[in-house]
C-alpha cells in the first residue's frame, strides 16, 4: 500500500510539467499515473502552480514621487519697519499714520510687501514699501510687514512692533492752541462758523 502511494506521488512530480495527468488500473491491480490517454484512464485534476516571479516587483515597479520643481524660498539679510518706530505714540484725531517699511537686499522680482495691522492684513500685496493708514482706534496696536512671493509664501516677516494712537479730539486741540482770527476756516479745529463775530464801529453808522 505505501510503495503504491510512494509511486503515485513520483509519478505525479514527474508529470507536473505536463498539460495534463491520467490514471488507470492496470490488470494486476496497481494504479498507474501517465500522461498518455487510455480508453479506461480517467484525467487527473492539477492544482494551479503557486509559485512568484523572481522580480516580484517586476510586473508593476514601484515609482518614487518625482520632487517638487519649486525655488527655494529667497532669504532676505534684513526687514523691519521704519517709521513709525517701536513704542511710538502718534498723535492724531483722525488715527492717522504713514508706515514705512524697508529690506535688505531690495524687493527681488516677483516679490511684494504686505502690511499687518494687529495680525491682520491692510490690503494687497504691493511693490511700495509705504502704506497710509487711517481711523485707528484709539489705544495700542502692532503692526508687522511680510515679503510674499511669486505663489503667496512668505519669504520674511518681523516680529510684531508695537505704537500706540492718540486721538486728541478737537476741543482738545483748541485748548492746546487756541484758535487765532487767521486759522478759523484753516484749521480742522476752527470752522468758520465757530469764528466770533467783528464787533462794528459804531462812527460807522454816520457815514
Amino acid at each position: 500500500m505505501i510503495s503504491e502511494w510512494l509511486v503515485a506521488v513520483l509519478a505525479l512530480t514527474a508529470l507536473q510539467a505536463s498539460a495534463e495527468v491520467f490514471t488507470y488500473v492496470d490488470a494486476q491491480g496497481n494504479r498507474v499515473y501517465t500522461d498518455q490517454p487510455r480508453g479506461n484512464a480517467k484525467r487527473v485534476p492539477l492544482a494551479t502552480s503557486n509559485r512568484m516571479s523572481a522580480n516580484p516587483t517586476g510586473a508593476a515597479p514601484i515609482t518614487t514621487a518625482k520632487k517638487s520643481s519649486e525655488q527655494p524660498l529667497f532669504h532676505y539679510d534684513m526687514l523691519r519697519v521704519l517709521v513709525p518706530e517701536p513704542d511710538a505714540t502718534i498723535r492724531s484725531s483722525a488715527g492717522e499714520v504713514i508706515v514705512s517699511v524697508t529690506s535688505e537686499p531690495g524687493l527681488q522680482a516677483g516679490h511684494r510687501y504686505r502690511l499687518l495691522l494687529d495680525g491682520k492684513a491692510t490690503g494687497k500685496p504691493g511693490l511700495s514699501p509705504v502704506f497710509p493708514l487711517s481711523n485707528i482706534d484709539r489705544g495700542s496696536h502692532s503692526l508687522s510687514v511680510k515679503i510674499l512671493d511669486a505663489q503667496g509664501r512668505t519669504v520674511e516677516r518681523t516680529a510684531n512692533q508695537p505704537f500706540h494712537m492718540l486721538r486728541i479730539s478737537l476741543a482738545q486741540k483748541r485748548q492746546v492752541k487756541p484758535c487765532t482770527k487767521d486759522d478759523y476756516g484753516v484749521r480742522p479745529e476752527c470752522p468758520l462758523k465757530d469764528k466770533p463775530e467783528e464787533p462794528k464801529n459804531p462812527f460807522l453808522r454816520f457815514f
